[in-house]
């Protein structure tokens, strides 16, 4: 088994620096998006907060998530914002273009985005406008 075999997605990306980058680079993109934007508070320092905790869960790092908050339950905590495939388009264009500016290795950056994918598209809950 190689080290990078032994290492979780959370060590191989940098552990805890990198997902703080990832998610300061992330919400300032996220504002700035019209599609996006609407469904986030003006004051996201606690919305970043907990998509730190998550990210750090989710890429195999410390339960800092459901340490501080339960069973992440992502898709019923996020069934009040009506979320579309557009919405979850843009959202990973976002995760995308922040990757992008902390100069994530792109192999690793595909890698993590095929991952989110199925976390966006399974928080989808409204129907694109037509």
């Amino acid at each position: 088994m190689t080290d990078s075999e032994r290492n979780t997605l959370y060590e191989i990306m940098g552990g805890a620096e990198t997902i703080r980058r990832l998610v300061e680079a992330f919400y300032p993109k996220v504002q700035k998006h019209p599609l996006l934007a609407p469904l986030f508070p003006e004051d996201l320092i606690p919305v970043m907060e907990r998509q730190y905790l998550f990210l750090t869960q989710f890429f195999g790092g410390p339960p800092l998530y459901s340490e501080q908050y339960g069973h992440p339950m992502m898709r019923g905590r996020h069934m009040a914002f009506p979320i579309t495939y557009e919405r979850a388009d843009a959202w990973l264009s976002c995760m995308k273009a922040a990757m992008e500016e902390i100069e994530m290795p792109e192999d690793l950056r595909d890698f993590l985005l095929e991952r989110l994918k199925g976390s966006a598209y399974h928080f989808v809950n409204t129907p694109d406008e037509e």
